[in-house]
């Protein structure tokens, strides 16, 4: 019999917040997370919480330990472990949480300016120039000959 999933508790139904962060499921599909210990696995999560967009977070050692309720010697195997999986990069005190191994990542178009035309310009300068692109220098001898 096939499971009909249906929320338990729709008051509870997670909403994705302005500052959010991913468990990638290929962490479980490619059997990663089976070779971490639970120290290991405690960080991971930690660490995939706190980072920012880049997976950059710069808790440092002593704090993170503390969280974690993990010895330094403890915390210390911990990082390793997951140095060692490829999962984490760590240069003190910065870390980096990994695109995990054997993913892709999209790649992100390069941010592009758009191009200065008669359509942008008219508007503001009140010239027309037939559609073809302007220099900086001649939009601001408009902007100063419509000034007087």
């Amino acid at each position: 019999m096939k499971t009909i999933k249906q929320l338990l508790r729709p008051e509870r139904l997670r909403q994705v917040p302005e500052q959010f962060s991913w468990v990638d499921q290929a962490l479980v599909q490619h059997h990663l997370i089976d070779r971490c210990e639970t120290r290991s696995a405690a960080l991971y999560l930690f660490l995939i919480t706190v980072s920012d967009a880049q997976g950059l977070s710069y808790y440092g050692a002593a704090t993170l330990a503390r969280r974690l309720h993990l010895s330094e010697e403890q915390f210390a195997a911990a990082r390793q472990q997951l140095i060692d999986l490829d999962l984490i990069a760590y240069r003190s005190p910065l870390y980096q949480v990994l695109a995990l191994p054997g993913t892709v990542a999209a790649p992100r178009p390069a941010p592009r300016a758009p191009a200065i035309t008669s359509a942008t310009t008219s508007a503001a300068t009140g010239a027309n120039t037939g559609g073809q692109a302007v220099s900086l220098a001649e939009l601001l001898q408009q902007a100063q000959a419509r000034r007087g």
